[in-house]
């Protein structure tokens, strides 16, 4: 386990500074880490689920009161790209959450402060611990600083983008070899799975990913077979 930055240098990022900083600890603190130290100290799944509840809420009453001409449809689709593992993976990347997770040996040794997983589940524990800390209404203008770039993106079509597609037709305009996409890993309870896929060209993998549905690890793999590839 590496030391990690200060909370204060945290706070300078957030643009919040937390009255009771033990809320914060644990929002960055992985059950890696909770149980490879063998001591009761709590560890952000509860406060995800918090969190996860209030950037919901805030995302929605946003996209209700912004986009009066779109139908619930249009708003749910919305709603779940932006609220999802990738968005939420990119935006704690952004705020350099992954420098100030506390994370167990083994989690970390195989990449856990770069997993969209593990990411996620910490941007969502922020949230619910800024929650914790304050109140709805100053977690909403935290969340919506943060998060209404990509519902912008998400209403131009950018988040939208179908990247299995971008990658078929960059891949066979050079090459006849089939594109295909394998689940090679599940874990989770059944009300919240966590899938990873990988994107192989023949049998050259070019990507991997993950997300709550089969559909996003396989986005997210084609995205990042894309980034190779650039």
């Amino acid at each position: 386990m590496t030391q990690v930055p200060s909370l204060e240098q945290f706070y300078k990022i957030l643009g919040y500074e937390f009255k009771d900083s033990s809320f914060i600890k644990t929002a960055l603190t992985h059950s890696s880490y909770a149980n490879e130290v063998k001591k009761s100290i709590p560890f952000n799944e509860r406060m995800e689920f918090l969190g996860d509840s209030v950037l919901g809420l805030t995302v929605s009453d946003y996209l209700y009161r912004t986009y009066s001409e779109l139908p619930e449809g249009d708003l749910s689709k919305i709603r779940a790209g932006v609220v999802s593992e990738v968005s939420l993976a990119k935006k704690a990347k952004e705020i350099k959450v992954g420098d100030f997770l506390r994370l167990g040996k083994g989690e970390e040794n195989i990449g856990g402060k770069n997993r969209p997983s593990v990411l996620a589940d910490a941007m969502e524990a922020v949230i619910g611990a800024i929650y914790l800390d304050s109140n709805l209404e100053t977690t909403k203008t935290f969340v919506l600083k943060l998060m209404v770039p990509a519902i912008e993106a998400f209403i131009a079509g950018a988040g939208t983008k179908d990247y299995k597609t971008d990658l078929q037709e960059l891949l066979q305009s050079t090459s006849s070899m089939d594109i295909s996409y394998r689940i090679v890993n599940e874990e989770g309870p059944d009300h919240n799975k966590w899938f990873t896929a990988v994107v192989y060209h023949g049998e050259i993998p070019m990507g991997i990913g993950q997300g709550k549905s089969k559909k996003e690890a396989e986005q997210q793999a084609a995205e990042n077979a894309l980034d190779e590839l650039a």
